[in-house]
């Protein structure tokens, strides 16, 4: 699920499939991992399918404490985000080549 693209300063995660509370721990594990070794993520979201509030509890607290950016969201993910607010702190790309982009051009948090 995590890739390392060349030269770029954050890891990718792509899940993909149905995120709930049944079915998130494994994306937790990675999302852990990558913040302790890198400071943050790319979260390539183009491959889930669905996805409720354990998620979004998730994607906000991964945000609070670490640079996250989440890349093509679809639809219904985005709904969510705008309904809940979330979409006015949460960095949201429309695809994985503008969030590596982005991600490449903003410093690291320790340097902000």
């Amino acid at each position: 699920m995590t890739t390392f693209p060349a030269g770029g300063p954050l890891p990718v995660l792509a899940p993909s499939g149905q995120l709930d509370e049944d079915t998130l721990a494994p994306l937790e594990r990675e999302i852990e991992a990558a913040v302790t070794r890198h400071g943050g993520l790319i979260l390539d979201a183009s491959d889930i399918t669905f996805s409720d509030s354990v998620f979004l509890q998730l994607v906000v607290a991964t945000h609070q404490r670490a640079r996250l950016h989440i890349a093509a969201p679809p639809t219904a993910m985005r709904r969510i985000f705008s309904i809940t607010g979330a979409d006015m702190v949460l960095r949201i790309h429309p695809t994985l080549e503008s969030a590596l982009a982005a991600c490449a051009q903003s410093p690291p948090l320790a340097e902000a």
